[in-house]
């Protein structure tokens, strides 16, 4: 698991559109809040995705950019996005290799298993990209105003 006060790990992945998005872009220029989420179209994360993306403007206004990540792939981010009305930036990391740089795929107990996963966790990156907040197994209820509060917190 990654700790306040490392550098962010830099990575690159398309979003819903293909289009390649890589951290360094926002370095120095931007804070930036990366939310790791299970999967498209589930309640919960459905109702995680449009909480930050309901919340966007007050992101921008903070200097900040949201980023969603999950390991379904980018049509399947398309359809989530266009059917939920997400603004919201959705970054599909298929192989999964952004989730393990940043420990947030993680073994569950489920019926007597052990299956991996997505642990939901967020993290706040500041503009010279370390980490400033490292939220994991988060609870998505309010979750978005909590982080949109924490970022305000590095601008006073």
């Amino acid at each position: 698991m990654l700790k306040v006060g490392e550098k962010a790990p830099a990575f690159s992945l398309p979003d819903a559109d293909m289009e390649t998005v890589e951290l360094a872009t926002y370095q120095g220029a931007k804070h930036v809040v990366l939310f790791f989420y299970p999967k498209d179209g589930t309640p919960c994360c459905t109702k995680e995705a449009t909480d930050f993306s309901d919340h966007e403007e007050d992101f921008l206004e903070q200097d900040c950019v949201l980023f969603g990540i999950s390991r379904d792939e980018c049509l399947k981010h398309a359809e989530f996005r266009d059917k939920e009305g997400i603004g919201t930036e959705l970054l599909s990391d298929t192989e999964g290799v952004v989730c393990k740089q940043y420990g947030v795929w993680q073994a569950k107990e489920v019926d007597g298993h052990r299956k991996f996963g997505i642990a939901r966790s967020t993290f706040v990156i500041d503009k010279s990209g370390v980490i400033r907040h490292a939220l994991y197994n988060v609870n998505y209820k309010g979750h978005a105003l909590e982080v949109l509060r924490l970022v305000k917190e590095l601008n006073s």
